[in-house]
């Protein structure tokens, strides 16, 4: 039998979209946001897929499929039937830590196969970053004929990567900021994802500001409204509608809302002003990886994570 690709996808969508190019080789849909919640380096036991799965259920009131979680596994238990593989994620946090998820499980399952990367962001023509679902044709197949084959220092570069990630200490990903690798996209996601813990002074994180400064900025007309405004300005981070109504519903102290649409209250020009910390009225325990924001704060001045004095462990 003649071995193909195996292509990992970062969705549903793309993987419809791959099928419909009839691009061959077998499609595993990684569906997960990793770059929110519990996470462990041992990808897949049991104690991590229950972490998840209680998870999803708190914040989004979403169960986790197992059969799904068998299905893709199974997949991957089939490697002999493989000659290479594919990775699509793309430029944003979102996509970035579940890539670096794949390829740890891919090294905790002892897969040694050529590897691949297809990572849309930039385009030539374009002012914006696109997603690989925004590529026409011809854009998608051309990122398909250029992808990158990721070398050994690749690997462990990710490797080191999620293992911080799962890990107490976030302030080690710094030094990982400024170094080259084939991963152009993964320097503005880690420093993403140090400026989304809440911020030393105001208590939100730069998402949060971003949106409060949306309603200052702009005419918005519900929260609907709101939602698509901050989808579309949200820069390397890549969340869905599902996290950012999250967010906005967060936020519900700091504005308004009546017939003619959205409004700073008091709080939200204080919290733009610097002026208060709001922390304790906004806090959700999120964790990321290993880390919770209730024990650390993004400090703009030092340009890292501080200890909550109150929650230092």
């Amino acid at each position: 039998m003649n071995k193909q690709t195996l292509h990992i996808t970062n969705g549903g969508n793309l993987t419809t979209y791959l099928n419909d190019l009839k691009i061959e080789g077998e499609k595993l849909t990684w569906q997960e946001i990793l770059c929110e919640g519990p996470t462990q380096e041992i990808i897949h036991c049991n104690d991590f897929i229950q972490a998840r799965s209680q998870f999803l259920l708190e914040f989004y009131n979403v169960e986790l499929d197992f059969n799904k979680v068998e299905f893709a596994l199974k997949q991957l238990s089939a490697i002999d039937d493989y000659s290479e593989i594919v990775l699509w994620f793309e430029y944003d946090l979102f996509c970035h830590i579940n890539m670096l998820a794949v390829i740890n499980l891919l090294l905790q399952k002892k897969i040694n196969l050529p590897l691949y990367l297809v990572c849309s962001g930039r385009v030539h023509g374009s002012k914006n970053l696109k997603g690989l679902n925004e590529l026409n044709t011809k854009q998608l197949l051309d990122h398909y004929k250029n992808k990158i084959k990721l070398n050994q220092e690749d690997i462990d570069l990710a490797a080191t990567i999620w293992g911080i990630y799962c890990g107490k200490d976030h302030n080690l990903l710094k030094p990982f900021i400024v170094k080259s690798s084939s991963f152009q996209y993964l320097s503005n996601c880690l420093k993403a994802h140090l400026e989304r813990f809440p911020d030393s002074i105001t208590g939100l994180n730069v998402l949060e500001t971003n949106i409060l400064k949306i309603i200052k900025e702009n005419e918005v007309k519900s929260k609907h409204h709101l939602l698509g405004y901050a989808l579309n300005y949200q820069g390397y981070y890549g969340f869905g509608d599902m996290q950012i109504n999250r967010i906005i519903e967060k936020l519900n102290y700091f504005f308004d809302e009546n017939e003619s649409g959205l409004k700073l209250n008091r709080a939200g020009h204080e919290a733009l002003l610097n002026q208060k910390n709001f922390s304790k009225i906004i806090q959700t325990h999120m964790v990321y990886g290993g880390v919770s924001t209730q024990n650390f704060s993004f400090s703009k001045e030092q340009n890292k994570l501080i200890k909550n004095i109150t929650n230092a462990y």
